[in-house]
């Protein structure tokens, strides 16, 4: 595929495409050329606004296949993971949108129930799909319904042990409709598939093969020798073709693989299917970055691009970029494992995404990446830790929401040296809500021996790091997506006091206007910085709390005794969060202070640029200000 055939407009055949219904119109000999096209746009339109690319590049064929066979929306579709629908909204009445991709008001980058009947549910965490669409098609039956439901699982999802917990529990079903299609786009671990996997793949799917083997085992039944004969044929005429699979052994009629690319496989494949009875399962093998060179070759870097120009592919920036908090981690990690080698990092399938290829490449030993099983990650963490090793478990902070009875039953409460080093705290911008790490302030600090910490900065990551490090129980530190202010790390693994915060501004009492209280914002993490630029139009104070568990209760007095109005800063949940913490401290303390608490409201918040949405959020200095400001007014018109 060239730039040409991706950015002039050769879309004739996908612009008469609406809606699936306008697909299923179309004669069999066009839906190559359809898949030509979308896979053209496809290309085009993420080059243009960023997003998910290879993943969705694979799976073209497969979702025009599944939106010509099956009765969408009325058969449910549940894709997982989510960031490999581009083309199934595109070919469901969403291609004008695509412009507006992982933009505020625009298409999210994932399966919505808001935005279209036929994002059937919602799959931005992955493994979820089995378990949702079995549900579906369960619900189908009990009220009657004769309809299917299809759960497209791939991109590693099939390596959580949720994925494995559905399928033991639909395969023994008596009824409903359930088809899961395994999207294997990794092509090491699969054999080679050509026409003689596709005949057979077909026949076995067909109604003649399942009526013949039915028949047979009526007919020879009588004769046991006979029947034991035919069905060892029959398991070794599958074993030919088919892979060793468990999934036959979960109550599963598996098939495949097949040729996902290839529409003459698929879609007789998935028409035969749809005439059988019970749970089935269908192996498709595809290719991350299909039919763009580059991405092919490099599906890893072009997973999640930003804007680019699809002729010249990406381009690394002339002048180095702000390091990013993820890289602060990354050097600070391989730095404290050649210092200690106790260390070893686990990562839940995020190498890239945590900053870990460095310390793969320079540790393989103690390096070990456990697939996308969060739950597993920490209790493995745990039993390390158990025999003396000093984990570090790198995972985003909307992932540990998916461990967290290990978190506390398997770390915690064991009271394990365990760190947890969350990247992707607070807004993440284009991923939206599903990825947003908005809960772990709240979730963290209500754990017994759990500590977490909050840099403000690039230097106060790596020293915070090294403190938790250095503890004998379980930290948590908390850092967003990208880069800080720009404050250098230092180069040795200095930490910081546990458990203390600073003072970084102090008020100028000379300065005071007339009934202007005075006030004190308590920042906790990055929004240190504009607090710090709010505070210099405000004339208040500013500590750095650093340490929303356990807070530095001896500042945090003095800092209330000296003034009359507290702010609480944080890039997290209001609710439970640092600012609930500061007022419980504030209570036990027999401390009554009006107490202001800034943060993520309780409210899902949507896709965007992050600057914006912290801004609408009044989490950027003017927003900080003018919220201190009205409640200065507030305070005031009630003395009155």
């Amino acid at each position: 595929m060239t730039s040409s055939d991706s950015s002039n407009d050769s879309y004739g055949l996908l612009k008469t495409i609406n809606s699936p219904s306008d697909l299923r119109k179309l004669p069999r000999e066009k839906l190559k050329p359809l898949a030509d096209q979308l896979r053209a746009f496809v290309l085009d339109s993420v080059s243009k606004t960023g997003g998910h690319l290879s993943s969705n590049l694979g799976t073209v064929e497969l979702t025009v296949a599944l939106h010509y066979v099956f009765q969408t929306p009325e058969d449910r579709l549940v894709w997982d993971v989510g960031h490999q629908t581009y083309p199934h909204k595109i070919l469901t009445g969403r291609r004008d949108q695509m412009a507006t991709l992982r933009q505020w008001e625009g298409l999210s980058g994932f399966p919505l129930r808001t935005e279209s009947e036929y994002d059937t549910f919602g799959t931005a965490h992955s493994s979820t799909s089995i378990s949702a669409a079995f549900g579906m098609a369960q619900a189908a039956a009990l009220k009657g319904e004769n309809r299917w439901a299809v759960a497209i699982i791939g991109d590693g999802a099939m390596t959580a042990g949720m994925a494995f917990e559905a399928l033991n529990n639909a395969g023994v079903a008596d009824k409903g409709r359930l088809l899961v299609i395994l999207n294997d786009n990794d092509m090491s671990i699969s054999p080679p598939v050509g026409a003689l996997n596709r005949y057979l793949a077909q026949l076995m799917s067909g109604q003649f093969y399942a009526a013949a083997k039915n028949v047979g085992k009526t007919v020879l039944k009588p004769v046991p020798p006979l029947f034991e004969l035919a069905k060892r044929f029959e398991q070794q005429a599958k074993g030919m073709v088919v892979p060793a699979t468990l999934f036959e052994k979960f109550g599963f009629n598996y098939v495949g693989p097949i040729d996902g690319h290839d529409l003459e496989s698929l879609i007789p494949t998935l028409e035969n299917l749809r005439q059988l009875d019970g749970p089935q399962f269908l192996h498709v093998v595809t290719k991350k970055g299909r039919g763009y060179k580059r991405a092919e070759a490099d599906p890893i870097a072009y997973h999640g691009p930003s804007k680019f120009d699809p002729a010249v592919g990406i381009v690394k920036p002339s002048t180095a970029p702000k390091q990013t908090f993820t890289q602060v981690f990354g050097r600070w990690l391989c730095d404290m494992a050649g210092h200690d080698q106790r260390l070893i990092g686990i990562t839940p399938a995020m190498r890239e995404g945590s900053g870990m290829v460095e310390f793969h490449q320079r540790f393989p030993a103690r390096y070990y990446d456990v697939g996308i099983a969060e739950q597993h990650a920490v209790t493995f963490a745990a039993g390390m830790a158990t025999e003396g090793l000093k984990p570090v478990v790198a995972i985003y902070s909307t992932f540990l929401q998916r461990a967290y009875d290990q978190l506390i039953h398997d770390v915690a409460l064991q009271n394990l040296p365990v760190v947890f080093a969350l990247d992707r705290a607070g807004l993440v911008g284009a991923d939206g809500a599903t990825h947003a790490g908005a809960y772990d302030i709240p979730f963290v600090r209500c754990i017994p021996n759990m500590a977490m910490a909050c840099p403000a900065d690039e230097r106060e990551c790596r020293q915070l790091l090294s403190t938790a490090y250095a503890q004998n129980h379980p930290v948590c530190v908390r850092y967003p997506r990208g880069a800080g202010v720009g404050v250098e790390p230092l180069d040795d693994l200095q930490s910081l006091p546990y458990g203390k915060a600073e003072v970084r501004r102090t008020l100028d009492v000379s300065l005071l206007q007339e009934r202007q209280p005075r006030t004190a914002i308590l920042a906790f993490g990055t929004l240190l910085y504009p607090a710090l630029t709010a505070a210099e139009a405000l004339n208040a104070t500013v500590v750095n709390m650093r340490w929303a568990k356990p807070l530095d209760e001896q500042l945090l007095q003095l800092i209330a005794q000296q003034h009359d109005i507290l702010v609480t800063l944080e890039e997290g949940a209001i609710m439970g969060g640092a600012g609930s913490a500061v007022l419980e401290a504030l209570q036990r303390a027999g401390i009554s202070k009006p107490v202001l608490q800034l943060g993520l409201q309780d409210a899902f918040i949507a896709h965007g640029d992050p600057a914006k949405l912290l801004a609408m959020q009044g989490l950027d200095a003017a927003g900080i200000e003018a919220s201190v400001r009205q409640f200065w007014l507030a305070k005031n018109s009630q003395s009155n």
